[in-house]
């Protein structure tokens, strides 16, 4: 399987690939402290994005999203990348922010919800050029 990105913010990441099946808010979608999924809501609700590959179908608004991705980075529980099908700008400008402050950040990389979905379950490699690797 070859599968590549486009680069939306500079980096390589690795991990196993949790793809939600359903869009997500990070303000009060997601424990800041812990990488949690808290909404109740969630199909994936307890399950951790800290240390993996997030691949979100997309995001539910809310300007929050920043704070919080800021808040999951400087306590070590972000995940190690993000795959999008569309560049969300707020989530994006925590990991930004996290970036200025000198803290590590993920990389993260536009690709589609279907290529997303086939990754589920599987560790992977992308590259900063979005190429992405595949094992297990």
């Amino acid at each position: 399987m070859a599968l590549k990105a486009d680069v939306l913010l500079e980096g390589q990441g690795a991990g196993e690939v949790l793809a939600l099946t359903h869009p997500i808010s990070f303000w009060g979608g997601v424990d800041p402290r812990t990488g949690l999924i808290i909404d109740a809501r969630h199909p994936e609700r307890g399950q951790s994005i800290a240390g993996k590959v997030l691949a979100l179908p997309g995001m539910i608004g809310s300007s929050s999203a920043a704070a919080v991705m800021l808040e999951l980075v400087h306590a070590g529980r972000a995940p190690t990348a993000l795959l999008m099908p569309e560049p969300d700008a707020i989530l994006l400008l925590g990991i930004i922010v996290a970036r200025e402050m000198g803290l590590a950040v993920p990389p993260a990389y536009r690709l589609g919800a279907d290529e997303q979905r086939v990754l589920h379950g599987k560790h992977v490699t992308i590259a900063t050029d979005g190429a992405i690797g595949v094992s297990g």
